[in-house]
Order: structure tokens, then C-alpha cells, then sequence
């Protein structure tokens, strides 16, 4: 694990060290660009040979979709422990997700009424990445706070394997409430849901983390559907003292970068000795030092000035994941602006948060916490603005319209007004 001492280096320096300049290639936006045309062009077909050519899985359209019958035998034959933790962590996401729903609101301004209501989603697509237990948490993640919001219908996809969907996938789409699940996943998956094709509906929204390929699909599909957040590669940045014990902060930057490719997870400190036990640890903790050489390179210690520079560049970072590991941590928690999510305490790791602990792990990446917020029902809802102006509120008004409309050259629309104040038509 590097140590980078930023005390006499600006904020600058430390992204650069830290490689947070990604930008996708010309060849791989032509390659997407390509996918996602061949699908929206040929549907079924397009999806079949690109599966076969990226996935190396030969899968025909009638067996993209897993029957529900498959679900309720996944779940009957999870082992128990499993499938308690299954259940818990949907528990704790529908807890959570239930908290703060927006609410319709209706009022009067004079005799006029006015409302906002809040209108779910009809379809959306969960997008699940593969690996060899299928994610079933990020089920859970994107499927809960949909059904939460009142989604009509919630289409799972996920990539194929030569077993078929991993049994614990198909267990979460059970328990979130989701409706289909199809074995599809890439780039093709996400054409699929946006376009629609004979088999695969289109949906309205498509939610849920993949791969730079599927990033840089949903990227290049917004406009066509709704889309939850940039995606990028995970980030962790966690501020810590000498209160915590170096190997839970070391065991912590493993987890983060044990996702792979492009995974940043960074140590600040102001004490020199921290950052250095920490180092230590990936040395001589027996697990530890099992972490491929690879990520251990993507763990990295900074030793600032003070703990103001320390918020200053985990705001700057602007990660994922930010945790505070220190003595006193609410003045430092006040400080932290730009994250997806924040972490408070030594026995609030992240990897608690990615499963049971119940706020969403679908969070924005790759700087994007500036603007965008973690997944959560309001994601899955839509606001209709209600506007009913009443004859006797009519004439107070319609003179501003009329002035501004003329203002900006709409004729027209200055004429639509008048033209009631001439008629005194009521309605």
C-alpha cells in the first residue's frame, strides 16, 4: 500500500496521484454505439449473437426469460442462514425505503387551486451485474424502493451463465417483489430494456450498477429512457485516527478494491504513524496479505496537513463512500458535502452497508455525488403539477402573462390570454 505525503502538495496533486481522470476511449463508444443500434435494428436476434459473442452463452429469445417456477425452487432450496439473510436485509431496505416517501400536496392561491402529485413509474429495469452469486443484494437494492414507490412492474436483467441464474438472484427477485427476470446482461441488456424487443418489454427507467461497457451504454441510451445515475468505478475515502484499529481500516480498503477494475480506496490522515499501521497491516495480516497485488496497488494512504484538509479532499474526491473513523466525529460529518453515502463510526463498515444495514448501496460514482444522490424511491416516482385557475383569479393575472408573453415575441400566446378576457367565457 502506497503512502503519499500531501502535507507540502496541494489538493491538485493527490487526484492526480490518485488517477481520477477517466474517460472512455473513441474505440469503445463506437463499439457500444454499434451494440446498441444492432439490437435497436434487429431486437431478439441482435441480443442472441451478441450474447453468444461477449457472454460466450448460446441462448435462443424463448429462454431468455427465467419462469417463476424457477424462483420459488430457488428459494426452497437456499440453505437457511442464507436465506435469513436474504429476508433480513429485504426487512431493513423496505424499512428504510418507507421512510420519507413524497406525499401528494393540494392548496389554494385566491380562489385557484393547485396540486403536486407524485405518480409511480409503469415499468422499470433492474439491472443485476453477474458474478458467481449474481448480486442478489443489488436486487434487493433496485427492485424494493421501486415496489415501495408503486411500480406496476419491475423486469430484472442479468447476465447469462452456463448454469443459469444463480439460484440466490432469482431468491431476491422473490423476495423484492420484482415481476420477470430475464438471463441477459451487457450492453445488449440494456438496448434490450430501452428499446424493447419481442421478448424483452422496454421500460421507462433502468436502474443498477454494471460494468464500464454497460455504464457507457445507459450513458449514451439517455434521452430514450430514464436513467438512475453516471456510473464509474467504486470509491471509498476513509478519514481515521489512532481510535480505530489499522487492520479494521486496512480489511475495509480491501473490501472496496476487491471489486475490481478502476476501484479506488484511499486513506487521509493527518498522523503519519495511521497511514503507516495501516500500510503495515496488508503485511502482516494473515488474510491481508492475500489481496492480489493488483488491488492492493489500487489502496492508498494520504497524510494531509489537518482534518479541515481532510474534508476538504474527500469533498474534493467526491467518492462513493466516504467513512469517519475518528474520536469525534460530528463536527468532521458536518464537514463532508460531496458523497454518496457517509459512514459514521468503526462498526458502520461499508461492506455492512452493501447488505443489511438498509439505505441503498446503489450510489453515485465517478464524481457524480456533486449532483446525483443514492437510489431511493423518489427515483421510481414522477411529479404532476395540477393548475386549476379559477374566472375570479383570472384578471389579476392574465395582464403579467399578456406583458411577458410579448416580451419574449410569443404573439400568440399573449393572444390565448386575451382572447378569454375578451369572450368572459367562464369554465
Amino acid at each position: 500500500m502506497k503512502i503519499l505525503d500531501a502535507r507540502l502538495h496541494p489538493i491538485s496533486w493527490v487526484l492526480a496521484e490518485a488517477g481520477r481522470l477517466r474517460v472512455a476511449s473513441a474505440a469503445d463508444e463506437r463499439k457500444i454505439r454499434a451494440i446498441l443500434e444492432d439490437v435497436r435494428a434487429k431486437g431478439d436476434r441482435a441480443v442472441e449473437v451478441w450474447t453468444a459473442r461477449l457472454d460466450r452463452v448460446r441462448l435462443k429469445a424463448a429462454h431468455f426469460e427465467v419462469p417463476q417456477k424457477a424462483w420459488d425452487k430457488a428459494l426452497a432450496g437456499l440453505a437457511r442462514p442464507l436465506r435469513r439473510a436474504l429476508e433480513r436485509a429485504a426487512e431493513r431496505i423496505t424499512e428504510f425505503h418507507r421512510v420519507g416517501v413524497p406525499e401528494n400536496a393540494w392548496w389554494k392561491n385566491g380562489a385557484s387551486h393547485f396540486g403536486k402529485l407524485f405518480v409511480p413509474l409503469d415499468r422499470v429495469g433492474v439491472y443485476a451485474p453477474g458474478g458467481s452469486a449474481g448480486y442478489p443484494s443489488t436486487v434487493l437494492m433496485g427492485a424494493i424502493p421501486a415496489k415501495v414507490a408503486g411500480v406496476r412492474e419491475i423486469v430484472v436483467v442479468t447476465p447469462p451463465r452456463k448454469g443459469g441464474v444463480a439460484p440466490a438472484l432469482l431468491a431476491a427477485a422473490r423476495l423484492s417483489g420484482a415481476d420477470r427476470v430475464f438471463q441477459v446482461g451487457g450492453p445488449m441488456a440494456v438496448a434490450a430494456l430501452a428499446y424493447g424487443t419481442d421478448t424483452i418489454p422496454r421500460v421507462d427507467k433502468i436502474v443498477g450498477p454494471g460494468n464500464a461497457h454497460v455504464a457507457l451504454a445507459k450513458k449514451l441510451l439517455y434521452g430514450r429512457v430514464g436513467l438512475d445515475m453516471p456510473a464509474g468505478p467504486t470509491e471509498l475515502v476513509v478519514l481515521a485516527d489512532d481510535s480505530v484499529a489499522p487492520d479494521w481500516v486496512a480489511a475495509d480498503l480491501a473490501a472496496q478494491v476487491e471489486h475490481g477494475g478502476g476501484a479506488l480506496a484511499l486513506l487521509v490522515t493527518p498522523d503519519h504513524g495511521v497511514a503507516k499501521a495501516v500500510s503495515d497491516a496488508f503485511l502482516t495480516d494473515r488474510f491481508l496479505k492475500k489481496l492480489p497485488a493488483a488491488q492492493q496497488s489500487q489502496c492508498l494512504a494520504v497524510v494531509v496537513r489537518d482534518w479541515d484538509t481532510a474534508a476538504d479532499l474527500a469533498n474534493a474526491i467526491t467518492p462513493e463512500h466516504a467513512h469517519l473513523m475518528v474520536r469525534q466525529p460530528a463536527a468532521l460529518s458536518q464537514r463532508i458535502r460531496n458523497a454518496g453515502a457517509v459512514f459514521v463510526g468503526s462498526f458502520s463498515p461499508v461492506a455492512l452497508g452493501d447488505y443489511v444495514a438498509g439505505p441503498n448501496h446503489v450510489l453515485p460514482t465517478d464524481g457524480s455525488a456533486r449532483f446525483a444522490s443514492p437510489l431511493g424511491v423518489e427515483d421510481f416516482l414522477k411529479r404532476l403539477n395540477f393548475i386549476s385557475v379559477q374566472p375570479e383569479d383570472f384578471p389579476s393575472l392574465a395582464p403579467h402573462a399578456v406583458q411577458l408573453a410579448q416580451a419574449e415575441g410569443f404573439v400568440y400566446h399573449a393572444y390565448s390570454v386575451k382572447k378569454r378576457g375578451q369572450t368572459k367565457r367562464s369554465s
